[in-house]
């Protein structure tokens, strides 16, 4: 039965794989609708020839990626059960520490470092082609620390949960999915208010915005918003990207707007103003508060699917598994397997949600700064910077697009700017 299951789900990760490059280099079609041709959304109106192909083959392999990257995930805890690993992992821990916690600690480091291992060719290949194509300025020890960094952070925070959820699957094996997703509630919002000010310093130097005119005019569009805001944040990006990014983060007195230095470098003061009305409409109709309540809807029904599929898989496949019950801490990758697998499935209605706020956000952003030109050629320069798609394949963008496609933010523009004009004309008419 083990051979079996192997031999099947190496071959779907094959067949998989086989699908989305065959979908991404050969049959999806990424072309602008002969109707936006010439139009400002048209990429070959601000990108030139050798830009325009670079976007194309970075965009295919950066999509493929992707795609590959998650199932692997799936297919190394397979194996990692297959194998008999899990149960080794343990029998490492009970052999070299006498206490639960301590046990689980070394059963959990082991699994991590072997994650760390299998995943880290595939994590290469990504940073080597953001640095192929001048995505990625950052040097091979800087992202080596940054990998480091993020193997402890969440080793850290995997040790705190699994704990925990093996405790509670102990007492309660019918009801510990609702238990944990209980706790998973102040859990969710204790890290969304510790992780500007804790977590994200460990990568990135923040500190105020330098530029206090700009800062001013900022602030100025805040308190139109009615945003109680003291300060903007920049944060030193140059040395790891040429890419752009603004962002909103944490919650309550936490909170930060934060823009990348490669953002007041690469782009005029309009189109910085845009970005930040863009930013501040996320604060004005609550999306993050929003994005929390879905986060913890959806975690509570994947909760609940999880434990009825460990269930389900330790009863028929337990013995190939190498899982007497699921109560054993040697289940954890059977656990992570099917959570993000249900991620996986369930990213294109996250991502949809995530797309209609985004369209509503540059619809604020608009209507505040009434700056179209600054507007579309900010969404222009976010586009060469980041050598993405301007009108990506329909799966890509399904799964992959928490914002809208850049033909459809800048179609978007071109409309507000016809409304516009219509208005001036209909006022003049008068």
């Amino acid at each position: 039965m083990a051979r079996k299951l192997g031999f099947y789900g190496a071959l779907a990760f094959f067949v998989y794989g086989l699908f989305f490059y065959w979908y991404l280099f050969y049959f999806a079609d990424s072309s602008l609708p002969f109707e936006y041709e010439g139009s400002r959304a048209d990429p070959a109106s601000f990108l030139n020839d050798r830009e325009l192909m670079l976007s194309e083959e970075y965009s295919k392999i950066r999509n493929l990626l992707f795609f590959i990257s998650t199932p692997f995930e799936w297919i190394f805890y397979l194996f990692i059960l297959l194998f008999g690993l899990s149960k080794a992992f343990k029998k490492w821990a009970e052999q070299t520490a006498p206490y639960k916690f301590l046990q689980t600690a070394i059963y959990l480091i082991w699994l991590s470092f072997f994650a760390f291992i299998a995943t880290m060719p595939l994590s290469y290949i990504s940073y080597s082609l953001s640095k192929t194509y001048n995505i990625s300025t950052q040097s091979f020890s800087g992202w080596m620390k940054d990998e480091l960094i993020d193997f402890w952070v969440n080793y850290g925070m995997m040790l705190l949960l699994v704990s925990v959820l093996y405790w509670l699957i102990n007492k309660s094996r019918k009801r510990w999915w609702l238990y944990a997703w209980l706790l998973s509630v102040p859990f969710t919002l204790f890290m969304m208010f510790l992780q500007p000010v804790v977590i994200d310093p460990l990568y990135n130097d923040f500190y105020p915005l330098k530029n206090k005119e700009l800062e001013t005019k900022i602030l100025d569009l805040a308190s139109q918003a009615k945003i109680p805001a003291e300060h903007v944040f920049e944060v030193d990006m140059a040395e790891k990207t040429n890419a752009l990014n603004a962002y909103v983060t944490g919650i309550g007195s936490n909170s930060r707007i934060v823009l990348w230095d490669t953002t007041l470098n690469k782009l005029t003061e309009d189109q910085i103003l845009f970005i930040m009305a863009h930013e501040m409409a996320h604060y004005v109709e609550k999306h993050i508060y929003i994005g929390i309540g879905g986060y913890l809807l959806l975690s509570l029904l994947g909760l609940y699917l999880t434990a009825k599929l460990m269930e389900k898989a330790v009863d028929k496949w337990g013995r190939a598994l190498k899982i007497s019950t699921v109560n054993d801490i040697r289940s954890l990758p059977l656990f992570l397997m099917i959570l993000s697998m249900l991620l996986f499935i369930s990213s294109p209605l996250s991502n949809l949600v995530s797309r209609y706020q985004e369209t509503r956000a540059d619809r604020y952003a608009i209507e505040m700064t009434k700056d179209s030109k600054a507007a579309i050629e900010t969404f222009q320069e976010l586009t060469r910077a980041g050598l993405s798609q301007v009108n990506p394949p329909p799966l890509v963008k399904i799964f992959r697009y928490g914002h809208p496609t850049m033909l459809e933010r800048i179609s978007m523009l071109e409309e507000f700017e016809m409304e516009q004009r219509k208005k001036e004309r209909d006022q003049t008419g008068d």
